[in-house]
């Protein structure tokens, strides 16, 4: 799995929604208004679901693109599942 996909990229990308997530934290407890916390909470689901693009396009670039090539019928029809739980989060 870990060679579908770009790795450091997903990290980086981790370690900025960490700090969203702990900047939100800090938020509540300094009483922010609803309206900021909420632009917050909606930037960070945005950051979850690019990480989720990320995942998905390494799985297509790699791993469906080796099913395909190799008439890997399990692993094609385990994609549906792959693209309903991308639907899923957003």
């Amino acid at each position: 799995m870990k060679k579908c996909m770009d790795s450091a990229n997903l990290h980086r990308r981790l370690k900025k929604i960490i700090g969203q997530v702990q900047a939100i934290d800090r938020m509540i407890d300094e009483d922010v208004p609803c309206e900021d916390i909420l632009s917050q909470l909606n930037a960070a689901k945005s950051a979850l679901n690019k990480c989720g693009q990320v995942v998905l396009e390494g799985h297509i670039n790699h791993c469906i693109k080796d099913a395909l090539e190799s008439g890997d019928e399990e692993e094609i029809k385990n994609f549906t599942k792959a693209i309903e739980r991308f639907a899923n989060m957003q």
